[in-house]
C-alpha cells in the first residue's frame, strides 16, 4: 500500500511538470496561485493543524517575505536568490515574536493576538516609506538564473511548483518526526504533553517560526512573479483565505490541504460564469460541507499512521518521548 502511495505521487508530480505544455494562459495562471495556497496551507498547517493555535493573521508571514525581497532587490539590488534566507530569517523572527505573547492564551484570546499581528503588519506596510506607503513597491526586478531570467508564466509555475513540493515534504518529515507528534500532543492537551516532559514554550515558538519560514517563501516569489506588490494583497481576507482551505481540507492532513487549497482558488473560477452569484454559491457549497463533514475532506488519521509504519514503532520505543 506504501510502495502503491509513492508510485501515485510519483506520478501526480510528473502530471504537475506536463501540464503547463497543456494548458492556456489563464488557467495556467490559476494553477500557479493553487501552488501559492498549497505552499501557504502547508505552512499554516503546522502551526493550525499540527499545534492546534488558531492564527488568523498569517497573511503576515505572506507579507514579510514579500516585502523583504522587494526592497533588498529594488533598494539595495540584491540577488533573488540571496534574499530568500533573509527573508526565511526575519519571517522566523516575526513568528517568534507574535509566539511569545501567545504562549499563556488559547481559544478566541489567542485569535484575537493573532489578527492583531496581522493588522499590524498590514498598516506598517501603509505608513512606512521604506516599503512604499499605499502604493506598495513596483519595478522589482526579474530572478535570474546565471544568464537566463525568469520571466514567463511558466517560469514562475515552476519555481512555485518546486517551492511547493519541497514545503510538502518538509511537512510530511515534520509530521512525522518526534518534533511532529509533540506538536500533536500540545494540541490535545498542552497540560497532559508538558506532565510528559514536552517543552511546550519551545515547541510553539519552533511551530510559529517554522510556518512563517515557509509562508515567506510564498511572498518572495509572489513579489518577483508580479513585480509590484502592495498592502491590499496581504489583508485579513487573505489569511482566512489560507486559514479555509486548511480546515476544509482536514487539519493536519498534508493531502488534504492540498485539495483545500485546490478548491479555495479553484471553484470560484469554475462558477465565474455565474458573475455577482459565484460567491453566494461558493459559499454555500463551503457551508454544506462544513455541516456534512466538519472534519475536512480529508481528515489525518495520526493513529492509524502511527501503527501502520514499523519503523515509527521502533522510533517510538527506542526514543524517549520528551523533546
Amino acid at each position: 500500500m506504501k510502495k502503491y502511495k509513492k508510485h501515485s505521487l510519483l506520478l501526480l508530480v510528473i502530471v504537475m511538470f506536463i501540464l503547463p505544455l497543456l494548458l492556456d494562459i489563464y488557467w495556467l495562471d490559476v494553477l500557479t496561485l493553487v501552488l501559492f495556497y498549497v505552499v501557504l496551507t502547508q505552512g499554516l498547517n503546522i502551526v493550525v493543524g499540527y499545534t492546534g493555535l488558531l492564527d488568523l493573521g498569517y497573511a503576515a508571514f505572506f507579507a514579510v517575505g514579500a516585502y523583504t525581497t522587494a526592497i533588498l532587490m529594488t533598494t539595495f539590488h540584491w540577488s533573488f536568490w540571496l534574499t530568500l534566507p533573509v527573508a526565511a530569517l526575519f519571517a522566523a523572527i516575526a513568528g517568534i515574536i507574535v509566539g511569545t505573547p501567545t504562549l499563556r492564551l488559547r481559544s478566541d484570546y489567542l485569535a484575537i493576538v493573532t489578527l492583531g499581528f496581522g493588522e499590524i503588519v498590514r498598516i506598517l506596510a501603509i505608513n512606512l516609506d521604506i516599503t512604499g506607503s499605499a502604493s506598495g513597491i513596483y519595478g522589482i526586478p526579474r530572478p535570474t538564473i546565471g544568464s537566463y531570467v525568469l520571466s514567463s508564466q511558466q517560469d514562475f509555475y515552476y519555481l512555485i511548483l518546486i517551492i511547493a513540493i519541497l514545503s510538502v515534504l518538509v511537512v510530511y518529515r515534520l509530521g512525522h518526526s518526534r518534533i511532529g507528534r509533540a506538536w500533536v500532543y500540545i494540541r490535545e492537551d498542552e497540560d497532559a504533553a508538558e506532565a510528559m516532559g514536552i517543552n511546550r514554550i519551545r515547541l510553539k515558538l519552533l511551530s510559529y517560526a517554522t510556518g512563517a519560514v515557509i509562508g515567506s517563501l510564498a511572498g518572495s516569489i509572489f513579489a518577483v512573479k508580479m513585480s509590484a506588490i502592495a498592502p491590499l494583497s496581504f489583508s485579513f481576507l487573505q489569511s482566512v483565505m489560507i486559514l479555509l482551505a486548511v480546515v476544509l481540507g482536514g487539519l493536519g492532513s498534508i493531502p488534504g490541504v492540498v485539495i483545500g487549497a485546490a478548491l479555495v482558488i479553484v471553484l470560484p473560477e469554475v462558477l465565474r460564469g455565474a458573475e455577482d452569484w459565484r460567491y453566494l454559491i461558493f459559499g454555500v457549497a463551503l457551508v454544506i460541507m462544513m455541516i456534512f463533514r466538519p472534519q475536512g475532506i480529508l481528515p489525518k488519521k495520526y493513529e492509524t499512521e502511527d501503527r501502520s509504519d514499523p519503523e515509527e514503532e521502533t522510533n517510538d520505543k527506542n526514543h524517549s518521548i520528551s523533546v
